[in-house]
């Protein structure tokens, strides 16, 4: 298949512009001008002649409206039809759906707040503390945690104006914040004939403001009855609403194995590729075979989840100045490799991190036959991992793999938030002396190598100097 990039001005040099057949130009950086212009997007797929839009996992990848403008000028959208979308996409119906299906889900409103005096009203309800979330998002955007009610109002007019930058709707729904739960999802593919199955789940609990850091399958916790208890109800959910191509229901689940419907996402997710690994099957290309009309190749009697995947979604951040954005150029970049690890990287050295989008830079997964291996291999490839001129979170992820309760899979959604307020990781100091003694020999080496270097240049530019005063040409 050939393929058509779009790019705002900010992506121009960006890897996917560089892969692709073809490549047009959106507009300017702002994404209310380029990205979130499913009318110019539609504009470059007449005039390239392409017949599908991928969303991919941000951006439009949720927008009903557009699906539907696909349709009527007979682009294929490579997603779940806009009816569909509009039952499940967006959070407060899909909450509804949930209802309808009786799944057990957290407490909330299952519509739209109208305004700030609705969000009091539905919070003296159930009680703080509680969270707004964006109803046509995900990805931690237009989410804010509210522990108590003089709290509320700032935090709602927050959330919504986040919301709409990012989604394009300013709406928000409110739901009870259930404390140190786990974040475990249901991977789902369904075909246009009637066809569901679920592949699994991934165990998304390390985040950071809402946003997943790192990312498994399957989960450390999750019995073989649990996964079939979430599964089946998560198919039950997605047929209801005639859903078609890749899916997520996102669940928190207790101590007692207890799950709660959170939300769906009618897209494929970022850390779709721990599924791949375990499953072995590559969602995009069941994607695509879907979106073509095809019956889906494979039933629930044939997957079988083998090994373990992680995922560390690498940002260019700081984390020791509160996670800042670090964009900038890239001066140097050496990837990993070696067995069991993939990257989906969209960086190259030479190219300069916008500001303008979110910074994640790649993807990087560590796949072994069990847990304990996938986090040692994990942890080579990000020693081996190098991104220069820009900051990164590698040394996070260094410090939540060889944690002990990470390791010993002791975690929930706050996990990372009590790791990172307990402080800085600790120096090792007892460092041995012929260590230290090494270490003093190479930089000693080192400084004679500048010494010399620096020479011969002085030397080199003495000598075009001569040449370029006698008219030669060196």
């Amino acid at each position: 298949m050939a393929t058509v990039a779009v790019y705002s001005d900010a992506d121009r040099g960006a890897l996917h512009v560089l892969h692709a057949d073809e490549a047009y130009r959106l507009g300017p950086a702002p994404a209310a001008e380029s990205y979130l212009r499913g009318d110019l997007i539609l504009e470059v797929a007449r005039r390239a002649g392409a017949d599908a839009v991928h969303p991919g996992y941000g951006f439009l990848s949720e927008n009903a409206e557009f699906a539907e403008a696909c349709e009527a000028v007979g682009v294929t959208f490579i997603g779940p039809p806009a009816s569909a979308m509009r039952v499940l996409g967006s959070k407060t119906k899909a909450r509804q759906a949930a209802d309808a299906a009786e799944m057990p889900r957290v407490p909330g409103s299952v519509t739209g707040l109208a305004d700030v005096a609705e969000a009091v009203r539905v919070a003296a309800g159930i009680g703080y503390p509680v969270m707004l979330k964006a109803a046509a998002g995900g990805g931690g955007k237009g989410m804010r945690a509210v522990r108590k009610a003089e709290e509320l109002a700032a935090a709602f007019t927050a959330a919504s104006s986040e919301a709409e930058r990012s989604f394009g709707s300013g709406e928000v729904y409110l739901e009870k914040l259930i404390e140190r739960p786990r974040h475990i999802e249901i991977q789902l593919m369904a075909d246009e004939h009637g066809n569901c199955v679920y592949l699994g789940e991934r165990e998304c609990s390390v985040q950071r403001r809402h946003q997943k850091v790192i990312e498994e399958a399957p989960s450390a916790v999750v019995s073989e009855d649990l996964r079939r208890r979430m599964g089946e109800a998560a198919v039950r959910l997605a047929l209801s609403a005639g859903y078609v191509n890749a899916g997520t229901v996102e669940f928190l689940v207790d101590a007692e194995e207890n799950f709660y419907f959170l939300e769906m996402n009618t897209r494929l997710q970022v850390e779709h590729p721990v599924t791949e690994m375990v499953t072995g099957l590559d969602l995009v290309h069941l994607q695509l075979r879907v979106a073509m009309g095809e019956v889906l190749p494979i039933s629930q009697e044939d997957v079988r989840l083998r090994g373990h995947a992680i995922e560390c979604r690498i940002y260019a951040e700081d984390p020791e100045n509160n996670f800042f954005p670090s964009p900038g150029l890239i001066t140097r970049l050496v990837q990993p490799g070696g067995p069991g690890i993939r990257e989906d990287c969209a960086v190259f050295a030479g190219w300069t991190v916008p500001l303008d989008y979110d910074p994640m830079l790649s993807k990087l997964v560590a796949f072994a036959p069990t847990r304990e291996m996938a986090i040692d291999r994990m942890l080579r490839a990000l020693g081996e991992y190098v991104i220069g001129g820009i900051k990164t979170n590698i040394g996070l992820f260094r410090r939540i793999l060889t944690d002990e309760d990470f390791r010993a899979a002791r975690i929930d959604t706050g996990y990372l938030e009590r790791l990172l307020a307990a402080g800085p990781a600790q120096v090792q100091e007892d460092v041995p002396e012929e260590v230290v003694a090494l270490a003093a020999a190479l930089f000693a080496a080192s400084a004679r190598r500048e010494t010399v270097v620096v020479a011969d240049a002085a030397a080199e530019s003495r000598w075009a100097e001569a040449g370029r005063r006698e008219g030669l040409r060196l």
